[in-house]
């Protein structure tokens, strides 16, 4: 029952669609412009850098608070099962966002999200997992500039580093450890959301292997279509 409350809770906060309320503030329906993605990149390249950074920073915040929520109903009392709870809560907030019951299941493409999940681990657990992040998306971005490219190379690494992290006993409280069975759900977890992620970046990976995909610049004005 905790799962799946974990899950509902994740995707109501997933239904907060910054991007899509941000632009329409501004007087734009990001799902109409660019490559139509309500997502930080289609808004940076829509509408600059300003609104490309709080779309990110909202997106990564509601699924941060998803957890804390779960922290809340669940964590407090079993702490030792917290990581199992966040990541049910974290895959419930990208499902929101991708497929949103109110925007006819036409979302972004959850990398914010997860990124907030990721923030949460730091805070949780070691701020190994920020580094982590930062490493996997920023390196590749400063070589080649092709957010789909960092998207899609920051969620496999953050799959590999839980693993890793998982197996040596990091997701342990003092004097407990998480069950085997639960980390093996996590992991599980996890793959479902990297393949969900390689799903949802299918058309970027057509273009990619044709040598089409766009490049995106954070300071620099972005070509839109």
């Amino acid at each position: 029952m905790e799962r799946v409350v974990c899950l509902l809770i994740g995707y109501v906060f997933g239904h907060f669609q910054t991007a899509v309320m941000y632009c329409k503030m501004k007087g734009v329906d990001i799902r109409s412009v660019g490559s139509g993605n309500a997502g930080t990149t289609n808004t940076l390249r829509v509408m600059g850098p300003k609104a490309g950074a709080i779309v990110l920073l909202g997106d990564m915040l509601k699924c941060m608070l998803a957890i804390f929520v779960s922290y809340l109903i669940f964590g407090r009392n079993n702490p030792d099962y917290m990581i199992l709870y966040m990541t049910y809560t974290a895959a419930g907030s990208v499902l929101g966002h991708d497929y949103p019951l109110h925007l006819h299941f036409k979302g972004g493409k959850g990398i914010a999200c997860t990124a907030g999940y990721t923030i949460y681990l730091s805070i949780q657990y070691t701020w190994l997992f920020f580094l982590m992040g930062l490493i996997s998306f920023f390196v590749p971005f400063n070589l080649f500039h092709i957010v789909s490219v960092c998207s899609l190379f920051y969620y496999t690494c953050l799959f590999i580093m839980t693993i890793i992290y998982g197996q040596m006993g990091g997701f342990g409280v003092i004097g407990t450890q998480i069950p085997q069975s639960a980390l093996i759900e996590v992991y599980v977890i996890l793959f479902l959301l990297t393949a969900l992620a390689y799903f949802q970046h299918r058309g970027n990976i057509k273009k990619l292997l044709a040598g089409k995909e766009r490049k995106t610049y954070i300071f620099k004005k972005n070509k839109v279509d």
